[in-house]
C-alpha cells in the first residue's frame, strides 16, 4: 500500500488561507497609503473591503452604545444612506450585530424572514435597490466598537470562503480603529498646541456630538427624557424623509422646534408631539 501523500499548498509551500488573509492585509494598507488626502483614508478603506468581496458597498460605523453611532466611512451613496437610515430608525442588521455580538446575514430583504425582521428598515433598503446585507461586529470577545456593514444589490448569502474573508476583514478594520482611538490622545494634544483640527476622525466624532446636542434641546423642549427626545427625533427624521444627523442640525441652528400638544389635543402626559418648523 502506497504511503498516503500530504497535500502541499501550490504556490511556494504557502497555506491557501494564509494567502487570502496576506491579500486582504495588503489591500487595505495600499487603499490608506494612495489615498491623496489624510482625510480620505477611511473611505478608502471602505471601498477597499468592498472589492475584496462580491459586494457591492461597504461602511464602517462607530458605536458608544445602542443609541450612539458614527458612521465613519462609506464606500459610497447607497452605504452611507443605509448606515444612517438604521441610526435614524434604530433598527436593522447593523444593530442586531451589535446586540448579539455575532455576524447578521440579511439575504434577501425583499421577502421572507428577513423583511419581516426589520420591516422599516428593509423597505427603505430595496427602495435604494439593496437586497443583501450582512453586517460584522468589530472589537475584541464580547466589546463591540461599532460594525462592518456590507450590501449587495443581489438577493443571496455569502460562501464559505466569502465569510471567511469577511471576518478578517473585520478583524484588519478592528485593528485600525483601535489603532486610532490609542491616538487620538495624542492628536488631540498636538492639536492644543498647533492650532489645526485634532484628527481626521472629527469629523465623524462631530455628527454624534450634534445628535446628542440636538437631544438635550429636545429635552428641555418637550419635557421628555433622553430615550423619548431621540425617539421624536427620529421620528420626524424618518417622516420627512431625512437622516437624524440632518435633523439634529435642524434643532441645532433653531430651524426646527418640537411643542407638546395644547390642552384639548392628546391627553396630558402622553408623546403626542408635533413639530413646527420656523423661526424658535
Amino acid at each position: 500500500m502506497a504511503p498516503e501523500r500530504s497535500q502541499k499548498p501550490a504556490d511556494g509551500g504557502v497555506p491557501p488561507e494564509v494567502t487570502a488573509r496576506l491579500r486582504v492585509s495588503e489591500t487595505l494598507a495600499a487603499a490608506a497609503w494612495q489615498a491623496d488626502d489624510p482625510k480620505a483614508v477611511p473611505g478608502a478603506l471602505c471601498g477597499a473591503c468592498a472589492r475584496l468581496l462580491p459586494v457591492s458597498g461597504s461602511s464602517v460605523s462607530i458605536s458608544g452604545g445602542r443609541d450612539v453611532r458614527v458612521l465613519w466611512c462609506a464606500s459610497d451613496r447607497v452605504a452611507a444612506r443605509l448606515a444612517e437610515l438604521q441610526y435614524t430608525v434604530g433598527d436593522g442588521p447593523c444593530q442586531t450585530a451589535l446586540d448579539e455580538g455575532a455576524p447578521v446575514v440579511a439575504a434577501d430583504l425583499a421577502a421572507g424572514r428577513d423583511a419581516r425582521r426589520w420591516p422599516i428598515f428593509a423597505h427603505e433598503a430595496v427602495a435604494l435597490g439593496v437586497r443583501a446585507v450582512f453586517s460584522l461586529p468589530l472589537g475584541v470577545s464580547d466589546a463591540a466598537i461599532g460594525t462592518l456593514d456590507l450590501y449587495s444589490e443581489r438577493a443571496g448569502g455569502l460562501t464559505q470562503q466569502d465569510m471567511r474573508t469577511a471576518l478578517w476583514v473585520r478583524d484588519a478594520v478592528t485593528h485600525a480603529l483601535m489603532s486610532l482611538q490609542a491616538a487620538v490622545g495624542r492628536d488631540t494634544a498636538e492639536a492644543d498646541t498647533e492650532g489645526e483640527p485634532p484628527s481626521w476622525v472629527g469629523a465623524s466624532e462631530a455628527d454624534h456630538t450634534e445628535v446628542h446636542r440636538a437631544v438635550g434641546m429636545v429635552m428641555v423642549q418637550l419635557d421628555a427624557d433622553s430615550g423619548q427626545a431621540l425617539a421624536r427625533l427620529r421620528a420626524h427624521a424618518y417622516a420627512h424623509g431625512r437622516t437624524i444627523s440632518q435633523v439634529a442640525r435642524e434643532v441645532l441652528a433653531r430651524r426646527l422646534h418640537f411643542h407638546t400638544e395644547p390642552e384639548g389635543g392628546r391627553r396630558r402626559g402622553t408623546m403626542g408631539l408635533r413639530p413646527w418648523e420656523g423661526p424658535a
